[in-house]
């Protein structure tokens, strides 16, 4: 049984004739990363060459209750990306409006608080601040907290911390079987569309993804965020 507190979720599953709308998937092709050529997944050895197989998945969704009601969760995961990054970026909500004249506030972008998983563990929070000077003029300005330079020590790999969490027998950093089965719930309604529709976008190695998840965001007049 799903745990009630994951059971709202369940009503609002992409229907899977609007599954386009909300979520992208792509197979990496060919490329350069770092002045390297590296091979598409279907060049891999033991790997079919009309594989459909996806490397890249972007994800738009809601959780249904009243906190987070109609705010956004924009998803995306790959493999062979420009730059390896885990992270979570909370973008404030604008201000309808601002007390300073429009050319004062050209470069000012919404608030972010991004916090950094790995590999650069940290916390960065991107604020609007008045540049110095006799003139009057904001911009965005980011305040950094890298938890290796700050404590001076070198945090253990997840997967090490995982490994001796499951030593000890601490459950903590660990998700319970019905957090699996609600995810796999979102998930299985975008497999079977995807398996009867076949077929999969592309993406050069060395970028950031498919135009499909570019459009996926720029409906919602919003970007992918750059690590």
């Amino acid at each position: 049984m799903i745990d009630e507190r994951l059971a709202g979720l369940c009503p609002a599953l992409i229907p899977q004739d609007e599954v386009d709308l909300y979520a992208v998937r792509a197979q990496c092709e060919r490329g350069w990363i770092f002045g390297e050529d590296v091979k598409g997944y279907r060049e891999e050895e033991n790997v079919a060459p009309d594989s459909s197989t996806e490397t890249y998945l972007a994800l738009k969704l809601f959780i249904d209750n009243w906190r987070w009601a109609g705010v956004p969760f924009y998803i995306r995961t790959g493999k062979r990306l420009p730059k390896e990054a885990t992270e979570i970026a909370i973008q404030f909500r604008a201000t309808p409006h601002t007390p300073f004249v429009r050319g004062e506030t050209r470069g000012l972008e919404p608030n972010v608080l991004v916090l950094r998983i790995q590999p650069e563990e940290g916390i960065s929070l991107k604020i609007g601040a008045k540049v110095p000077g006799s003139g009057f003029e904001v911009s965005s300005v980011n305040m950094d907290l890298l938890y290796g330079t700050a404590f001076l020590e070198e945090a253990p790999d997840a997967y090490q911390r995982l490994l001796l969490d499951l030593m000890l027998g601490d459950p903590t950093l660990f998700i319970r079987a019905d957090e699996a089965e609600g995810a796999w719930s979102i998930l299985e309604p975008l497999m079977h569309a995807w398996s009867e529709k076949g077929g999969v976008a592309t993406y050069p190695a060395g970028t950031w993804g498919p135009e499909e998840a570019e459009e996926l965001l720029g409906r919602d007049g919003r970007q992918w965020r750059r690590p």
